[in-house]
Order: C-alpha cells, then structure tokens, then sequence
C-alpha cells in the first residue's frame, strides 16, 4: 500500500473511532446514531441468520445489471456521437445540464408502465450511470493523439484494427474513469430509486427500518452498503493504479 493509500485508511480509522467514542460517551443521542461496533454487530446477526438475504441478492443483482448495461451502451452511444459531430453538437448542452435534472421524478411514469418491478429499478439505474460512460468515452476520443491516425495510415490498417489497436489504448485512462464514474452512480441509482416506492430491495428495508425506529437494522444495512461500496472502488482504483503503472504512468 502506497502512503496515500495509508493516510486515506488512517482517515476512516480516525472517523469511525471518534464516532465510537462520542456515542459511548453519550454526546450522540443513541436514538439518532448508534456506535459502529454495534452497528457491524448488528449486520454480523443478520448475516449469521441469514435474514435479507433475498433482498440483498435483488438489490446488487439490479445494481450489477444496470452498471453493465450503462458501460456497454454508454460507451456504444459514445462511439457513435464521437462519429457523428453535427449531432455531440446538438447534445453537447444535454450532457452539461443532465446530472443538474432531477431525473427520479420519471420513476412514477416507469412504475405506471412496468409495474412494481426490478424493471424500473434497473432503469432507474442505468439512467443515473449512462451518461457519465457517454462523457467518458467522448472525452477518451478527443485525446487520442492525432499522429496516431497517420501511423494507421502508413501500416495501412483497417478503420477495426485501428480503433483496437491504436485509439482504444490511447483512450483507456478516460474510459476507465467512466466506468468507475458508471458503477458509483448506478449503485445510487439503484438504492435511492428502492427508498422511493420499491416494495423489496435493501433500500426498501432501510426506509422501514427508519420508519420504525430500528436504529439497529438501519445502521447495520447502511453499514453493509457502506462496505460494498469502498470495497468496489477500492477494487476500481487500486486495478487503475496497476493499468497506469504498466502505461508508465504514476498515479496518487
């Protein structure tokens, strides 16, 4: 581990230690937050008695689904507008403004017409995360170095081969930051469309939890995803490191 990696994990230690301490102290109100240790005891007996489990697969299966569906047709569509100026220039403002769109009120007209469904969950989903992909790959395009196209030229290689070869690599650091961007944005997604009208899901047991005061399910669920989340993009950004190290590239 690299010495900002130390100081990021010295952070979260401190945090959660005067956390711990404020509540055991009595300065936090137990009926507001509880200690973390009671919280990961509390995730510790529902794990062990394997309660949620259903819930828990619904909810990251969605969220596995809707982050694969938003890179693969985020960078397709990426692709495609990269191709066609005239319109990036019409959508161009779109991309600008979309995350300023609060794009959850659509999700009554999904319920409507799918029904209370993962169907618009996962779409839910995918909308929060495409766009970020989009950027991405449009971003990754432009950088490509124009001399590489004369390169191509020379080794006479076809429109496939280049894209493959040469503008890919050259992209892959933007288009990685997409998916990273893709898979925290569609893990919000997801979780916040369940707290709105879901009738399953983690963030649907969350939002019961809250509204029953049981404190010790909803910090134990929230601390549950809390984990998943930090260990996703702990996993994200440490494969980033090695992909640029191979490049020649040092990153913090």
């Amino acid at each position: 581990m690299t010495r900002v990696g130390w100081i990021r994990l010295l952070v979260i230690v401190l945090a959660v230690g005067a956390l711990e301490l404020a509540c055991r102290a009595g300065f936090v109100d137990h009926r507001v937050v509880i200690a973390p240790s009671e919280m990961a005891a509390a995730l510790w007996r529902m794990i062990a008695a394997g309660q949620f489990t259903g819930e828990m697969t619904r909810t990251f299966g969605i969220v596995v689904a809707a982050v694969v569906i938003a890179i693969v047709l985020g960078f397709a569509l990426g692709l495609l507008i990269h191709a066609l100026p005239r319109v990036r220039e019409a959508l161009d403002p779109f991309f600008a403004t979309y995350y300023a769109v609060p794009i959850f009120i659509f999700y009554p007209v999904l319920v409507a017409i799918f029904g209370l469904s993962p169907v618009p969950i996962l779409l839910m989903g995918v909308a929060t995360a495409i766009v970020a992909m989009i950027i991405a790959t449009l971003n990754g395009l432009d950088r490509v170095p124009r001399v590489l196209t004369k390169v191509a030229r020379v080794h006479r290689m076809g429109a496939v081969e280049t894209a493959l070869k040469l503008k890919l690599p050259a992209a892959a650091p933007y288009l990685f930051t997409g998916v990273k961007l893709a898979t925290s944005y569609g893990f919000i997604g997801v979780i916040a469309s369940e707290f709105i009208l879901s009738p399953a899901g983690l963030g649907r047991v969350i939002s019961d939890a809250y509204a029953d005061f049981n404190n010790p399910r909803m910090y134990a669920l929230i601390l549950l995803l809390l984990i998943v989340a930090v260990v996703v993009n702990t996993g994200l950004h440490a494969w980033d490191q090695r992909w640029a190290e191979r490049r020649g590239i040092r990153k913090p």
